[in-house]
């Protein structure tokens, strides 16, 4: 854990972990302790439902795995743009100077690539939280435990009729061949087990030992009654409770692909906990875990799932929680380069030696014309109106067309109900929020808005977090660069403070609960918020969810296992990655033309959590990473 202190000649410090609160400032050239910010990206409090994901009472396991299609829900952002309709969207996206995404680290000549071109050009490997990066390698069922294995399938059937009262006999009797105390124990656990209701005792006859299975005198509720359905999903006291797999998935979120599944197997999302969310437009592979789902029965969505793949299973007494991973493993692929080797060695060598900026990536921000920072603002200043007005406006871009005619629809007539009757499904995020206005009245929209889910509100004021944040780092980079001055935040190590370099120093993002840089970087906070209308003192909000604690976050991030590699291929359209999907499959690797007419760079990192591989790119390539410039060079690169 590290602690914090005054660097050579004042540095206030403080970093803090989501559970603790930082001190208070301390006088000039004393010394400041707070324990090490694990990194978190959201800086509130952490709260009983992200540490209690996936321990609700399981439902009903009587139903079966189904292989019928999964329900399509008319969400924002949940359909595929053709490529024409995201171009026009993206016109009116943002770009990383709308963000404060401003400065870099080296001085390195850039070069042009595209990435993400197709989703299989960026993979994400999870480290689990014992520092071990998760594959797909396994799609097997393990064998049932061994209370399991000493009963044969027609033992099994006789004590299921018994527990049903279809056995006219009144008892099973099953004979013990290999004779041991060891063997007859785990007979009689197995049966006590599997078959509740059912007690046992061992009789001796014609010099042969039985264990005889019968039912509890007097206990005739605990059997379960022949009208209900047979016992498909009995859980085993001594196996765990929850099914550990690794999931591999294609171009599908993480909460998708978590839907996906619970709604093939007939359950609900909250019975499934991870460690981190991944990408969208990505191959990602990653640890879940579910509650009492057998490993049998996730493993038969194999037959039934497209882009989706499960497997590596294993039973546990624990489920997964938000942040215990170590961080993720990238591969990324970057189309079409210009740079010459030199360049490349160069970028590569800067990013393997100093790092990037860790700045939040763009995808904190939203893709759409209403950036999510402004909805956070107006939230955080108590502008309710506003913050209707921003999420249900009409906006420029292409949009899907029940979105459009809803927005229409809202702004000619300020009507939730007639604006809702717009939507073919209302649980997308604006048709929430007009169902809460419809029921709550547009006087009372705080309430109508707390219908979105809480991480959904969250979402708009880390955002706003984030762009503060952005926006002072630039501004420390460009008025000090790659040293450590005085008044900066810096975290405490082992080091003497001389020692200190640009690797420990932090940044604030705002809030109540932090102290800031003591140069002129601390006033810039002032007065951005200001400006912003919203007063650094007082950073409590009416409403205690949208109170800023605060947090921090180091400025510069230095990847580790780093390494690339220059490839060329004649065919944009072939994949440039061996997939885990693809290795279980016997599927050959890519193979590569060295004199393809196409360049292209494949980079690996690794980076810890809460970090964005694409401020990692947008350092060795000096491009924009936002979706529309992206979208601008694809569009170019093809034309």
């Amino acid at each position: 854990m590290f602690n914090v202190c005054s660097v050579f000649f004042f540095y206030s410090f403080a970093l803090m972990s989501d559970l603790e609160s930082p001190p208070p400032p301390a006088p000039a050239g004393e010394k400041r302790t707070c324990p090490e910010d694990e990194e978190q990206d959201l800086p509130l409090k952490k709260q009983k439902t992200e540490a209690d994901h996936g321990n609700r009472a399981a439902p009903s396991q009587d139903e079966e795995t189904s292989c019928l299609p999964e329900e399509e829900e008319a969400c924002e952002g949940e359909e595929e743009e053709d490529g024409d309709t995201f171009a026009d969207m993206m016109k009116h996206g943002l770009t990383e100077t709308d963000v404060g995404i401003l400065k870099y680290v080296s001085d390195h000549e850039g070069f042009s690539g595209i990435l993400k071109e197709r989703y299989s050009d960026f993979v994400v490997h999870e480290i689990n939280k014992q520092g071990k990066t998760v594959h797909l390698d396994d799609v097997s069922v393990p064998a049932d435990t061994e209370d399991d294995d000493v009963l044969t399938e027609e033992q099994k059937k006789q004590l299921g009729d018994l527990q049903l009262y279809k056995n006219k006999e009144g008892t099973v009797s099953i004979q013990v061949v290999d004779d041991t105390k060891e063997k007859r124990t785990l007979i009689h656990k197995a049966i006590k087990t599997q078959f509740p209701g059912l007690e046992t005792k061992t009789e001796e006859k014609d010099g042969c030992r039985f264990i005889v299975a019968y039912h509890v005198a007097g206990k005739k509720a605990l059997a379960v009654k022949a009208s209900t359905a047979p016992r498909k999903h009995f859980w085993p006291k001594n196996r765990g409770s929850f099914c550990h797999f690794v999931l591999y998935k294609e171009n599908k979120d993480t909460m998708d692909a978590i839907n996906v599944l619970s709604k093939f197997l007939r359950s609900v999302p909250n019975m499934f906990s991870y460690m981190g969310t991944k990408d969208k437009r990505a191959i990602t592979v990653q640890e879940i875990a579910v509650l009492r789902i057998t490993a049998d029965r996730l493993a038969h969505l194999n037959k039934c799932l497209l882009n989706l793949k499960v497997g590596n299973f294993s039973y546990k007494n624990h489920p997964l929680k938000l942040g215990e991973l170590q961080g993720n493993h990238f591969t990324v692929i970057i189309r079409n380069i210009s740079g010459t080797g030199e360049q490349v060695h160069q970028a590569m060598t800067s990013l393997k030696q100093t790092g990037f900026i860790n700045y939040y990536g763009m995808q904190r921000f939203g893709t759409t014309a209403v950036p999510t920072q402004h909805v956070g603002r107006a939230i955080l200043r108590n502008n309710w109106n506003q913050v209707v007005d921003l999420i249900l406006k009409p906006r420029p871009g292409a949009e899907k067309e029940y979105l459009v005619h809803c927005r229409e629809e809202w702004a000619k007539t300020q009507d939730p109900e007639a604006a809702l009757k717009k939507l073919p499904n209302k649980r997308c995020l604006e048709g929430q929020l007009l169902r809460g206005l419809s029921m709550y009245g547009k006087k009372n929209i705080v309430t109508a808005f707390g219908l979105i889910p809480r991480n959904n509100r969250l979402m708009y004021i880390h955002s706003y977090q984030s762009f503060v944040w952005n926006t002072m780092v630039s501004r420390r980079i460009q008025a000090f660069g790659l040293k450590a001055v005085a008044g900066d935040l810096v975290l405490r190590g082992t080091e003497e403070a001389e020692q200190h370099s640009i690797h420990d120093i932090v940044m604030p993002l705002p809030g109540f609960d932090v102290i800031y840089p003591s140069h002129h970087i601390g006033d810039g906070y002032r007065e951005l918020l200001s400006a912003d209308g919203l007063d650094i003192d007082n950073m409590r909000h009416k409403v205690r969810d949208y109170s800023l604690a605060g947090a921090y976050r180091r400025i510069i991030i230095r990847p580790t296992d780093v390494s690339w590699d220059v490839i060329q291929y004649d065919d944009p359209r072939i994949s440039l990655v061996h997939t885990d999907f693809e290795k279980l499959e016997n599927k050959p690797a890519p193979v590569f033309n060295t004199e393809g007419k196409y360049r292209a760079l494949r980079m690996e990192f690794s980076l810890p959590p809460s970090t964005y591989a694409t401020m990692a790119v947008r350092e060795v390539l000096k491009l924009d990473t936002s979706i529309k410039k992206q979208t601008q060079l694809n569009t170019l690169w093809f034309n």
